[in-house]
């Protein structure tokens, strides 16, 4: 039997999903090619990432909350940090009670494409969360509609047509 809440008719294709997922995650940083990986200044890890020595990134979460389900919704995201910063991160990443570092300031780097304008250089805080677990981002509040519905919180529905949207996305 299928659970009605989280399985769901596509408006697209017609199709009953299981689901809808939860979480969508990037692999790599918007300014990220693989044409870098052959670069000794750069590396691209699950977790971190440097770019010709320059540029400096950490993958992180932003939870944006679902207002009628006991859950939050997840979109896994890359946020660039200063050396100074990205540094700090690295020197306290195995340290237990590392969440009471302050946070750092960051640019999104990650173009979620089904928000307009762009997601990539929005401004946020970068929240280091205890080892194991990946940093959280706060947006910027501004009226982005990614920042709003961080602040406001998301519908089932809301899930539902995101997934709908990332399934049959044209490439």
């Amino acid at each position: 039997m299928t659970d009605q809440t989280t399985s769901y008719t596509c408006r697209h294709c017609g199709q009953r999903h299981d689901g809808p997922p939860l979480s969508y995650g990037s692999d790599a940083p918007a300014y990220w090619s693989d044409t870098l990986a052959a670069d000794d200044h750069s590396g691209l890890t699950d977790e971190q990432c440097v770019i010709q020595g320059q540029h400096f990134f950490v993958r992180a979460r932003i939870v944006i909350p679902v207002t009628d389900a006991d859950t939050d919704f997840d979109w896994g995201v890359w946020v660039s940090l200063s050396q100074a910063n990205f540094d700090r991160m690295n020197e306290v990443w195995t340290t237990p009670g590392r969440e009471r570092e302050p946070s750092y300031f960051g640019w999104l780097s990650t173009e979620i494409p089904i928000y307009q304008p762009t997601t990539v250089n929005l401004k946020t805080r970068v929240r280091t969360q205890p080892v194991g677990h990946r940093p959280l981002v706060e947006l910027e509040p501004t009226a982005h509609p990614l920042a709003v519905e961080q602040r406001s919180g998301i519908t089932l529905a809301r899930v539902r047509q995101i997934a709908e949207e990332l399934l049959h996305a044209q490439p």
